[in-house]
């Protein structure tokens, strides 16, 4: 199992204050075109593309316009003789009438829960099951947890709660502290309900520890859900997953003489073992099945030197799309999330065509279906176009904030590999320094698409803008960050105005261009850091080809 651990900590301070002592240095000559980023931006993020969602007409155009972008810059094609690498995915839409009911009481799809199955069937369905607490859902053997332990789940379903034990606390023994491990994301607590036997299991939605509000969630999984399909149809995943909210729980809890508070703290302490509740429940789900086929978008420049090894950049070009039968605004235009990301690989692949040409291939990934779990970047890694014993780095873009420069970048995973010490030298150049993400309790290293590649152990870097403003501070930036998740994460408000100020994305993207470029012309090959999770899965894949 997986969990990020801050290696090397004891070089962190020397590598900081030799950032800022050279923070006087006038920042490197621009390569980006600024004008042509947000013109990218502007187009992406436009109606024209209709949010830009697999199976409805934006992926299209979304693809058309990918290809001959790709094409127009002069990169070859990544997939033989096509830019496009097909993946196929199946679509399940949830009738009207989904319903849940727990200890007696019918809960209001929409308000009260979501409810969907990923099992690639006409209907699923549980009834008169028994409902357990199984507290985080967490089966860790390295931290010595097992939230499941004595308890037989076959038939029954798992209440859990987001996040994991640690998150709400700075005790590095607890997981590890307030920075998320993959046992807190909601993708591990349905694969273990499954892994454990139950029927269905339901996620009790908290603001805090999800990092996200409830009309996310309603937002994210109403509507069409996409999924990759295993050969028996998805049988493995549970019969129904879902959401509740804090206060349904809170009701069925009291059914049980149970408080929800009083059970989080009892979760949060080493040792908790899930109960029944003695409780039942039952739910239902009608299905629409659809199967389908979306693409990555692979382009690359071919090295001088030497063309099988190769550097990736990498954005996720998807997001929600239209909203049917809703009233307004209907279109997720996702201009922060991600037609930032996908601009600015467009605007990398054009300075990479300006440039000297590289001595290691550069990629550019723009994948699919991100939003539904990952699954373009997981079909990627598990049917490379180009090996990933020589694949040296993945950059991952995924969502740069509107704002100006900032004192500071943020590293999601920060400690985690040696391409930190690229990040740190192209970033001195700018004045800037390198820290910590400032909500690691978010989990937001294991929410995009290079997480894939960290598991087949390509090092991998995932940056955004800081939060120290250089013209507004540290508090405004927050502000603007917490604002952003607030009023337009996953909502029809993240769109393209203008007037919006771009240049700490570009400021972003130049320093990506340099830690890449760097890397596309040296011999070496980075790790992870010696005491990363992903540090084993490297150095199998590399002591193949020594």
């Amino acid at each position: 199992m997986l969990r990020v651990r801050l290696a090397l900590l004891g070089c962190v301070p020397l590598l900081l204050s030799a950032c800022a002592a050279d923070a006087g240095r006038s920042a490197p000559a621009s390569v980006i075109d600024a004008s042509a980023f947000e013109a990218q931006l502007a187009r992406l993020a436009s109606d024209e593309f209709e949010g830009r969602k697999p199976g409805q007409r934006g992926e299209r155009v979304t693809l058309e316009y990918l290809s001959a972008e790709f094409k127009r810059l002069g990169l070859k094609p990544g997939n033989g003789e096509s830019y496009l690498q097909p993946v196929p995915f199946v679509e399940i839409t949830a009738a009207s009438d989904a319903s849940l009911t727990l200890a007696g009481q019918s809960l209001a799809i929409g308000p009260d829960a979501i409810v969907w199955t990923k099992r690639v069937q006409a209907e699923s369905r549980f009834a008169d099951s028994p409902l357990v607490f199984v507290g985080h859902g967490v089966v860790a053997p390295e931290y010595g947890w097992n939230d499941y332990a004595g308890l037989d789940m076959r038939g029954k379903v798992a209440v859990i709660l987001v996040n994991d034990p640690g998150w709400d606390g700075d005790d590095k023994s607890r997981f590890n502290g307030r920075a998320m491990t993959y046992y807190g994301r909601w993708t591990y607590k349905y694969e273990e309900a499954a892994r454990q036997g139950a029927v269905a299991a339901l996620i009790v939605h908290e603001t805090a520890p999800a990092a996200y509000g409830w009309e996310t969630v309603v937002n994210s999984w109403s509507g069409p859900q996409l999924d990759t399909v295993t050969p028996d149809g998805n049988r493995g995943r549970v019969a129904i997953e879902g959401w509740i909210t804090r206060d349904a729980t809170q009701r069925l809890l009291a059914a049980a003489g149970q408080d929800l508070d009083v059970l989080k703290r009892r979760a949060a302490q080493p040792g908790f073992r899930g109960f029944e509740l003695g409780l039942t429940g039952s739910g239902a789900v009608r299905n629409v099945v659809r199967r389908a086929e979306s693409a990555n978008v692979v382009g690359v420049i071919p090295g001088t030197k030497r063309p099988g090894e190769y550097v990736v950049y990498m954005a996720h070009w998807d997001h929600l799309g239209r909203a049917l039968g809703r009233s307004g605004d209907t279109i997720f235009n996702g201009a922060v999330d991600n037609a930032t990301g996908v601009a600015a690989l467009l605007e990398l692949a054009a300075a990479f065509k300006r440039g000297r040409p590289p001595e290691r291939s550069v990629v550019f990934l723009a994948v699919t279906l991100e939003e539904s779990g990952l699954l373009g970047s997981a079909y990627y890694t598990a049917q490379p176009v180009f090996p990933l014993a020589q694949t040296v780095a993945v950059l991952n873009m995924d969502a740069f904030y509107d704002g100006g420069p900032t004192r500071d970048v943020s590293v999601f995973g920060f400690g985690a590999s040696e391409l930190e010490t690229y990040l740190a030298t192209a970033a001195k150049r700018q004045g800037r320094v390198p820290v910590p993400e400032s909500t690691p309790e978010k989990g937001f290293f294991y929410r995009s698409d290079h997480f894939n590649f960290a598991k087949a152990g390509v090092p991998a870097l995932y940056i955004k803008a800081g939060i120290d403003d250089r013209e507004r501070g540290a508090e405004w930036g927050q502000k603007q960050r917490n604002d952003f998740d607030v009023q337009r994460y996953h909502k029809p408000t993240d769109e393209y105005r203008a007037g919006m100020d771009w240049r700490g994305a570009v400021q972003d993207v130049e320093l990506l261009h340099a830690v890449g470029s760097r890397l596309a012309n040296e011999k070496s090959f980075p790790n992870w850091y010696p005491q990363n999770e992903f540090r084993a899965a490297r150095d199998r894949v590399r002591a193949v080809m020594n």
